[in-house]
């Protein structure tokens, strides 16, 4: 039995936990910030990073009291250190080096993205891989053809705003406030998703769809742009060209229309993405993962592309989908047995691997 504490501060979540042999979850604390960053309607890295040094040591330690152990319980510490905002990440780097240090246990370093690709097997009784990932957060909307914990290779991924970032974007130009995504799918509900043929932008020229073959079609490409709809909307809202005037017009319903033909053009482009990935690389499972993944239309639509093509499919548990610390020490854990250890030199970097 190898337990590992994980800790999380990449953005505006400070999050601890403790996991035993990479699938059971112990304990997973996370102290939200959304309260300090809504009226900015988006994450201020300053205060982002000053929340985290006042709220860190205390959720640690309630980690660990959740899980009941001790610092002779725990066998490695598993720390975030890459993608996200770097003032932010250096927190929890700095607390993990501290802890490594201190107790004398391996220090882990973990990315970010990764570990939101292995989200989807926390719990599972039997590993899903290889599967094809689809990660879909506010920075990133990225797919990976996934072997195993420690074995990932990228297909596609964001060229421009992800699909959590157009979430918020579009919530910005209706109004609706921050975070974008749940108020965007809470509002979708009582729109028609017919109701705007808003575009669906799947040919890019980056196609980076297994470096297998130069014969691979444009329209076949696995990246991801979502700047498009959201400039699409901008400009059926107030007009084209123009970024302002136009949403004081618009009825409630209209709002609704909006956004839920705005959430179904994001699902359709994610879906399609992904069953190429699966045509392309020929596995049988598809994993989710990723703060959008928590998006119960995107779950059911995807889930219904693999039922018909008779794919297995799982979705990471909701505790899992935003950021948290529970899967930075599960994935730790992979990398512990695979003998990747980082040093206390480990830096933070805002790029992922």
């Amino acid at each position: 039995m190898t337990t590992i504490l994980g800790i999380e501060t990449s953005c505006d979540e400070t999050s601890a936990a403790v996991v035993v042999d990479g699938v059971h979850v112990r304990s997973n604390i996370v102290a939200s910030q959304v309260d300090l960053h809504a009226k900015y309607g988006g994450v201020v890295p300053e205060i982002a990073a000053r929340a985290h040094i006042e709220r860190l040591d205390a959720v640690i330690e309630e980690a660990m009291a959740v899980a009941a152990v001790t610092k002779t319980d725990i066998d490695a510490i598993a720390v975030t250190n890459r993608p996200g905002l770097v003032g932010a990440l250096l927190i929890g780097v700095t607390a993990a080096k501290t802890l490594s240090w201190v107790w004398g246990k391996p220090l882990v370093a973990v990315d970010h993205i990764r570990a939101h690709a292995y989200s989807p097997a926390i719990g599972l009784e039997e590993p899903p891989w290889p599967a094809v990932g689809l990660i879909v957060s506010g920075g990133h909307t990225s797919l990976f053809l996934i072997h195993s914990p420690t074995s990932i290779e990228l297909l596609g991924a964001t060229t421009d705003d992800a699909a959590g970032e157009a979430f918020d974007k579009v919530a910005t130009i209706l109004g609706l406030g921050y975070p974008g995504g749940p108020l965007i799918e809470k509002i979708a509900r009582e729109g028609d998703p017919k109701a705007i043929d808003f575009p669906r932008t799947m040919a890019l020229r980056n196609d980076r769809s297994l470096h297998r073959s130069r014969a691979v079609k444009l329209t076949d490409s696995l990246d991801f742009s979502f700047s498009g709809v959201k400039t699409a909307v901008l400009y059926h809202v107030h007009g084209h060209g123009r970024v302002s005037g136009g949403l004081e017009k618009l009825s409630s319903p209209q709002i609704a229309d909006i956004a839920a033909s705005f959430q179904q053009a994001v699902i359709d482009v994610l879906v399609r993405k992904t069953m190429l990935a699966v045509a392309r690389t020929g596995v049988r499972t598809v994993v989710l993962g990723g703060g959008v993944a928590a998006n119960k239309a995107l779950r059911s639509a995807l889930e219904a592309a693999c039922v018909e093509r008779r794919l297995n499919f799982h979705a990471a548990k909701m505790a899992y989908c935003t950021d948290n610390a529970a899967m930075i020490a599960a994935l730790g854990y992979h990398q512990l047995k695979a003998g990747v250890i980082a040093g206390l030199d480990v830096d933070a970097y805002a790029s992922a691997l």
